[in-house]
């Protein structure tokens, strides 16, 4: 194996000097920044729009309903009739009128209640003009019924049932979230990273094959050692790209916050008025405190140790999956046949991860699945958030290195006969032919 290092040397420079390469490593970013900063600007904007809404209450009950917010001016045209009140509202450029007419009887009021405007009404517009109205009359029938709403709010009780194992390790519902959305972006990085650098490592022997250069390589090298070579290669320039990414589209996002003043977190928050009453919620500071628990009881250390094992093993499984398509086509065009049966397990992973461990992490099927090598990387992620023992993440870690070990050689086996064969289309049954050379 003396010819490796050069080979993995040989393929990362290959990599990282290629133009395109160079250019999509500093492009990216700025692309992706722009895009942002764009969404954040435009939603900013659209947050801080004035809105003033015209109030005609003929019932006379909502009077004091409507309160001023930061965005929102509420103006009362009690006075007018429908008519002129429509007639004043479209001089004044105003965005919309609140119409409530008169009514006998409160249990009337969801038919005659119409809100008149320009153009369509935002959701959240809508939907906090609803909530208010639907409060009042709420109060109004318990007034009715003889019912206080001190009573009312004395009765109430918010139930919160405290999990906690037969070991004594206390759990919730908040926490059960963190660790799906945990798991769920481990599985999504590695299933990104393994449809983007295996692509390129596919395409780098689909190139040589095409070029002829690999007939003057494999006379002093074996298809093994160029073949993991090449998978190493790719993946350290793969890691590099990444990495710049990261650094140079943290740099650019908090540049762009500074220069052009964009509140990059209004993408978290596009309909900001709904958001803060959410949180003004009873309920919502305690919610907020079990998730920041739950983030500090998450075993830190065994998820970065997963994480880098899995996320290699499975990027280098798949990667010689890769590599053994790319010796045995001429194209990318005829790769297509091939495709499938190997992303097939990865979308099932996927899959499996996100509809069946939030569900039932320690089940049958999540367990199952997180055992086999072509979808553990993904299940097995999803699943140590929920605290999986580690002999069995030991266990699924050999499968997994083992398999790769396997596919290595078989890979190995195809890239042999692979990369001498030109003009034809392989079928399955050659392939199964060629690991009998």
């Amino acid at each position: 194996m003396n010819h490796l290092p050069l080979i993995i040397k040989r393929e990362y420079l290959t990599k990282v000097k290629n133009r395109s390469f160079i250019v999509m490593t500093f492009l990216s970013p700025l692309i992706m920044i722009a895009l942002i900063a764009v969404v954040a600007y435009l939603s900013q904007l659209n947050n801080d729009k004035q809105r003033t809404i015209s109030v005609l209450d003929e019932t006379g009950f909502f009077n004091d309903v409507f309160q001023n917010t930061e965005n929102t001016t509420y103006t009362s045209l009690n006075e007018l009739n429908l008519d002129d009140a429509i007639a004043l509202v479209k001089e004044k450029e105003d965005y919309g009128l609140l119409h409530i007419a008169k009514i006998d009887s409160i249990d009337a009021i969801s038919n005659n209640v119409k809100f008149y405007s320009e153009e369509s009404p935002s959701l959240s517009i809508m939907s906090s003009l609803e909530r208010k109205i639907e409060k009042r009359v709420q109060e109004m029938k318990l007034k009715k019924e003889g019912v206080s709403l001190a009573q009312i709010e004395a009765s109430t009780i918010n139930l919160d049932i405290s999990q906690e194992s037969f070991d004594g390790e206390k759990t919730s519902k908040e926490g059960n979230v963190v660790k799906l959305i945990f798991g769920g972006v481990a599985g999504y990085l590695l299933f990104m990273f393994i449809i983007i650098y295996g692509n390129m490592i596919m395409r780098s022997v689909i190139e040589e094959k095409t070029s002829r250069i690999i007939e003057v390589i494999i006379s002093s090298v074996k298809p093994v050692q160029l073949m993991l070579g090449k998978i190493i290669g790719t993946s350290l320039a793969g890691i590099t790209q990444f990495a710049i990414w990261v650094v140079l589209g943290g740099v650019l996002m908090v540049v762009v916050s500074a220069i052009l003043g964009i509140d990059l977190a209004q993408l978290q928050t596009p309909q900001q008025e709904m958001v803060t009453q959410a949180m003004e919620a009873e309920g919502a500071q305690a919610i907020a405190e079990n998730i920041f628990i739950e983030i500090t009881n998450l075993p830190i250390l065994n998820l970065v140790f997963a994480f880098i094992f899995f996320f290699v093993g499975g990027y280098l499984l798949y990667s010689s999956l890769y590599a053994a398509i790319g010796a045995a086509v001429d194209n990318e065009t005829d790769t297509q046949q091939f495709m499938l049966p190997i992303l097939m397990p990865l979308i099932l992973a996927v899959y499996v991860g996100v509809f069946t461990v939030i569900e039932d992490p320690h089940g049958t099927v999540s367990t199952v699945f997180s055992f086999i090598p072509l979808t553990s990387p993904v299940v097995m992620l999803m699943r140590i958030p929920f605290g999986v023992p580690l002999w069995q993440q030991g266990l699924s870690l050999i499968l997994l290195i083992g398999t790769f070990m396997f596919a290595v050689w078989f890979a190995a086996k195809i890239y042999r006969v692979g990369i001498l064969m030109y003009g034809k289309k392989p079928t399955y049954k050659e392939l199964f032919k060629w690991l009998k050379y």
